[in-house]
C-alpha cells in the first residue's frame, strides 16, 4: 500500500507551509510582547543557562545525591522563571503560551510524522489530494456504499444487486496487489458508475493510487499525445498514469468513437496492466457480442477470460426517481 509519490509531495509541501507559517507567527509574537514587557525577554535568556547547568550536573558522577539534589534546584528555579514568565503575560492578557507556535496538528507539530510513522493530518491530506487527482471529483462525496440504496431492484434483480454490492464491498476492503479486474455489464441508470466511485473512495482512502477517466476522455489523451504533442508531453497529466495507477476505473466504455487508434490503445493499456497485476474497473452498456464486434475478439477475449464480470439488472434508477 502506498499513496503516490507526486501527492506525497504536495502533502509534505503543505504541511511544511503550515510549519513554517506557525512559527513565523510565533516569532512575530515574540518580538510584539519583547517591546511591551522587555523583562520577559530577560527571562528568556535565563532558560538556555539553566539547560547548560542541568548538562553539566548530569557530567559530574563523582556524587549521585549531589548531582539530584542540583538537578532539582535548576528545576525549581525554572520552574519559578516559568511562573514569573506566564505572570507577565497575563499583565499582557495573553495565556501562558501565547509566544509557543500554534501549529494546525499539535501531536506531530506540523511535521507530518510522529515517531517515524505518518500522522494522521498527513494522512487526512494525502486522501483529500487522492480523491483531487483521482478525477472523480465530486462524486466521492455522494457516491459510496452507505447511499447505494437497494430499493430501486425488484426480485431477481434485487438478489442480484445485493451479491454485487456484497462483492464490491469486499473488493474495495481486501484491495491490493494481487486484486483482479472487474467488469460492469448493464444498461444505463443501474448503478455502475455509483458503485465503482464508492469502491475508488475506499481504496484512496487505504492508500492507493486510483485514477477514473471516460473512455472518451482517455482515448483523446492519447489522441493528443500521438497526434498534437510534437514531444511535449505532461507526464504527470498525460497517458502515463493510466498505466501507473494502483486502480484505473474507465467509464462508458463503448461511447467513444471506435477505430483502428483506440481499439489499439485500449487493448495496449489493458494488456499492459493485465501483464504488470494492475487492477481494471470498466463500466460499459454494450453487451459481449458488441463488445466483440466493435473492439475485436483479442480485447473481447482479455475481458472475458481476465475480468470478473458482474451483469447489472433492472430498471433505470434515474427514470424511477424522476417518476417519484
Amino acid at each position: 500500500m502506498s499513496f503516490s509519490t507526486e501527492n506525497i509531495a504536495v502533502a509534505k509541501g503543505i504541511i511544511g507551509e503550515r510549519k513554517l507559517k506557525a512559527e513565523a507567527e510565533a516569532t512575530a509574537r515574540l518580538i510584539e510582547v519583547y517591546k511591551l514587557c522587555p523583562e520577559l525577554k530577560d527571562i528568556d535568556a535565563e532558560f538556555p543557562k539553566i539547560g547548560e547547568k542541568i548538562m553539566l550536573a548530569f557530567a559530574d558522577l563523582k556524587d549521585k545525591e549531589a548531582t539530584q539534589r542540583r538537578i532539582a534546584e535548576l528545576q525549581a528555579e525554572s520552574e519559578e522563571l516559568e511562573r514569573a514568565r506566564a505572570e507577565l503575560l497575563a499583565a499582557l492578557g495573553h495565556p501562558a503560551n501565547y509566544t509557543a507556535p500554534h501549529y494546525f496538528c499539535e501531536k506531530c507539530k506540523d511535521t507530518g510524522y510522529t515517531e517515524f510513522k505518518m500522522c494522521e493530518c498527513m494522512r487526512k491530506e494525502l486522501i483529500m489530494l487522492g480523491y483531487k487527482s483521482s478525477g472523480l471529483g465530486s462524486l466521492l462525496g455522494k457516491q459510496r456504499f452507505d447511499n447505494f440504496s437497494l430499493d430501486y431492484y425488484q426480485g431477481n434483480d434485487r438478489l442480484t444487486m445485493e451479491h454485487i454490492l456484497d462483492c464490491c464491498r469486499n473488493y474495495a476492503e481486501t484491495f491490493g496487489k494481487n486484486s483482479g479486474s472487474l467488469l460492469f455489464m448493464g444498461k444505463t441508470g443501474l448503478g455502475k458508475t455509483h458503485l465503482s466511485t464508492a469502491i475508488a473512495a475506499s481504496v484512496i482512502e487505504r492508500g492507493y493510487d486510483v485514477v477514473y477517466e471516460t473512455a472518451q476522455n482517455l482515448i483523446s489523451t492519447f489522441s493528443n499525445e500521438r497526434f498534437h504533442s510534437y514531444g511535449n508531453v505532461d507526464k504527470s497529466g498525460g497517458s502515463s498514469r493510466y498505466f501507473d495507477c494502483d486502480l484505473l476505473i474507465i467509464d462508458d466504455f463503448g461511447t467513444e468513437e471506435t477505430n483502428q487508434f483506440s481499439v489499439a490503445c485500449f487493448y495496449n493499456l489493458i494488456n499492459t496492466r493485465s501483464n504488470n497485476a494492475r487492477p481494471i474497473i470498466i463500466n460499459t452498456n454494450l453487451v459481449r457480442e458488441e463488445i466483440k464486434n466493435r473492439y475485436t475478439d483479442r480485447i473481447a477475449s482479455r475481458l472475458g477470460g481476465e475480468f470478473t464480470v458482474f451483469p447489472f439488472t433492472g430498471s433505470d434508477i434515474r427514470a424511477q426517481k424522476l417518476r417519484k
